[in-house]
């Protein structure tokens, strides 16, 4: 007669699986909000270090064309920058070229 049931069968327990799960999720909500916050804050120096590059190229236009750029898109026309050229990592906030070659932020809003 054979045994169907085998006492010395290696495995998990559900008690174990659940502990196991429930330092998953304790790890889980600890690490997620942090990364987040992490999130925010490297886009923000994105968005700077982006700024300091436009206005590089701000300067190197001048200096090649003996005037300031109007806008982005002169510095797009012009090869100084990218087609894609203007809004910084997150898509919150654009880079503005005003009269004078001044390079600002501004905060997008709405769609």
């Amino acid at each position: 007669m054979k045994k169907w049931l085998r006492n010395n069968e290696k495995g998990f327990t559900l008690i174990e699986m659940m502990v196991v799960m429930l330092i998953i999720s304790v790890l889980l909500v600890i690490t997620i909000p942090n990364i987040t916050k992490h999130n925010q804050n490297i886009n923000k120096k994105g968005c700077g270090a982006y700024k300091k590059m436009i206005e590089a190229q701000v300067q190197a236009y001048q200096m090649d064309l003996g005037k300031y750029p109007s806008s982005i898109a002169d510095l797009v026309q012009a090869k100084y920058l990218p087609e894609n050229a203007g809004g910084c990592p997150g898509g919150e906030t654009k880079i503005v070229v005003g009269p004078g070659g001044a390079v600002t932020e501004e905060t997008v809003t709405g769609p």
